[in-house]
C-alpha cells in the first residue's frame, strides 16, 4: 500500500509521539507499505516554521530530508494532475495544504494517514 502522511502524522511520526494512533503506526512500520512525505508538506512546515508557528530543532532545509531518510520517508512532488484534482473537491475544507494531500492521494491513488476528521470527509481513502 502506498501511504501519504498528513503533515502533523510526519511530525508524530518522526517523533515518535503518543498521538500517533496504533493503526497509524502499524500502517507506518509495515514492511508492506511505502510512506511518502508530500512537498506540499515540506512547504506547510517551512511556511509555519518561518512564521514562528512551528518551533523545530534546526531549520527544516536540513531537518525535514534527514528526518525522511532516518525514516525512511520517500519524497512526492506535487504533479500537474494533483493540482487538477483540486477542481473536482467540494469545500469542506479551507486549509490550501490539506487540500493539496487529499489531490495527490486521490490522484496517486494512495491512502492518507490522518487524524483530520474533515479530510476524512472527501473521496480519498483514509486510515488513522
Amino acid at each position: 500500500m502506498k501511504i501519504l502522511l498528513d503533515t502533523c502524522a510526519f511530525i508524530w511520526v518522526v517523533s515518535g509521539s503518543e498521538l500517533l494512533s496504533v493503526a497509524a503506526r502499524d500502517a507506518f512500520v509495515s514492511p508492506a507499505n511505502d510512506v511518502y512525505l508530500s512537498a506540499a508538506s515540506v512547504w506547510e512546515v517551512s511556511v509555519k516554521w518561518r512564521l514562528g508557528r512551528l518551533p523545530l530543532p534546526e531549520a527544516p532545509d536540513r531537518l525535514i530530508p534527514r528526518l525522511r531518510a532516518d525514516h525512511g520517508i520517500l519524497p512526492l512532488p506535487i504533479a500537474e494532475e494533483a493540482c487538477l484534482q483540486e477542481l473536482r473537491l467540494p469545500d469542506l475544507h479551507r486549509d490550501p495544504f490539506d487540500r493539496m494531500l487529499v489531490c495527490q492521494a486521490i490522484a496517486e491513488g494512495m491512502v492518507l494517514l490522518t487524524p483530520d476528521e474533515l479530510i476524512r470527509q472527501y473521496p480519498v481513502r483514509s486510515l488513522w
